[in-house]
């Protein structure tokens, strides 16, 4: 398989829409104006229907921790495994309801309860704050499982982009901290590195849905200092061997992405310690878990992903 194809049609369409829409790309608007207009476009989605949705906030180290718990409809009894899910956004947008219908899609195709994580966003709160929001609410919904229907040693970690940059850290956080690892880390597109000289950046530095300037935005309003880009739990591609642990990975990159390699190359370091299961979608893009009502080819992805996870959650 190629690292990239030409790019799915249905697709293509969906990016056309977006540029005959005049949205402006992310790195020229200020932090309020992106958040709004990421509220505008992604906060709006349905996805399938629920059990029940409840929401619910817990202690965390900058006050009340926000958490959106999802139990699918299905049709087993007893305890299901159980995701911890962290938001993409460059760690600077995102909410609860912008994430909302991702959390039911993995809900529902996995058959899991999903928490959903609403931690604190950059450059108000910077690195490490959301890794620390994202440690607490991991531990915390493994020691409060059973209260959420779900079954503590069947507890995993899930994110998109600089969600997936969080599930990973905090991976990494718990096995170097003495804890119990998690039953998987499932990263979807994310991000590794504070790192712009791959290929993929070089040929996917315009986009489609992310471009080299807006992950560039993203990292500036992240990091306290250029000090942090060498953080093992910033840059986790950089993070030395003994970090490692056994938490194994579900990885899903796309072809069409300036995260691409660097995603791949966390995929190979974590398939050193851990068992893994990388997914490549060279016709596809960043985000493309959010565009399965539109892209067939992005629903069936996104199905292959699911898959992978139940195995993983048994």
């Amino acid at each position: 398989m190629t690292d990239t194809e030409p790019l799915d049609p249905d697709l293509a369409d969906v990016v056309a829409e977006f540029e005959e829409g005049g949205v402006p790309p992310w790195h020229t608007l200020s932090v309020g104006s992106a958040r709004r207009l990421e509220d505008e476009l992604f906060a709006a989605g349905e996805g399938p229907g629920m059990a029940t949705v409840r929401d619910i906030a817990v202690d965390g180290p900058g006050g009340d921790l926000p958490l959106r718990v999802y139990r699918p409809e299905v049709d087993a009894e007893g305890s299901l495994p159980a995701l911890v899910f962290y938001h993409g956004g460059g760690w600077t947008l995102g909410t609860l309801d912008s994430a909302d219908d991702v959390c039911r899609e993995l809900a529902a195709r996995v058959g899991c309860v999903v928490a959903s994580v609403d931690y604190r966003l950059a450059p108000e709160h910077p690195f490490p704050a959301a890794l620390e929001d994202a440690s607490v609410a991991a531990e915390w919904v493994r020691a409060h499982a059973q209260s959420l229907g779900a079954d503590p040693t069947r507890v995993g970690l899930a994110g998109t982009s600089a969600g997936g940059n969080l599930a990973a850290a905090a991976a990494l956080y718990a096995e170097s901290d003495g804890r119990p690892p998690y039953a998987c880390q499932v990263l979807l597109y994310p991000i590794t590195d504070r790192s712009f000289t791959t290929d993929s950046y070089r040929k996917n530095a315009d986009g489609p849905l992310l471009t080299r300037r807006d992950m560039e935005w993203f990292w500036e309003r992240y990091l306290r200092s250029p000090v942090d880009e060498h953080h093992p739990f910033a840059s986790v591609l950089r993070a030395p061997d003994s970090l490692f642990g056994a938490t194994p990975g579900v990885v899903a990159t796309a072809g069409h992405d300036p995260l691409r390699d660097e995603g791949r190359a966390y995929a190979d370091r974590l398939e050193d310690h851990a068992e893994v299961d990388a997914h490549h979608f060279p016709t596809l893009s960043h985000g493309f878990c959010s565009l399965t009502d539109d892209v067939p080819a992005a629903d069936a992805a996104f199905d292959g992903i699911a898959a992978s996870v139940r195995d993983l959650l048994g």
